[in-house]
């Protein structure tokens, strides 16, 4: 069983930036970590991906503005957004597979608003 646990939503007005973290209860090398988002009345999509060897992909919507990383040392994936736009407004989940199993897990989720 893995836990997720997120945390660092919240309002901010167009242009500015937030950091949510993903604070995993297991070896965050043992799992594929992403973030997901979902806006009322949209289906829940893809943000950021990183992979093992760190490589990253993101949602060609933002490109050049959000940044995923990881922190071996405290088991949390990070995702800093820049340049926050009202359309990121969304519901942000963290989530992940285990290398080994391919079980999936999902946080309870975190809440940003874009908003003047």
């Amino acid at each position: 069983q893995v836990q997720l646990v997120e945390s660092g939503g919240g309002l901010v007005q167009p242009g500015g930036s937030l950091r949510l973290s993903c604070a995993a209860s297991v070896n965050i090398f043992s799992i594929n970590p992403d973030w997901y988002r979902q806006a009322p009345g949209k289906e829940r999509e893809l943000v950021a991906h990183i992979g093992s060897d760190g490589s990253t992909n993101y949602a060609d919507s933002v490109k050049g503005r959000f940044t995923i990383s990881r922190d071996k040392a405290k088991n949390t994936v990070y995702l800093q957004m820049n340049s926050l736009k009202p359309e990121d407004t969304a519901v942000y989940y963290c989530h992940a597979e285990v290398r080994l199993s391919r079980n999936n897990y999902w946080g309870q989720g975190t809440q940003v608003t874009v908003s003047s």
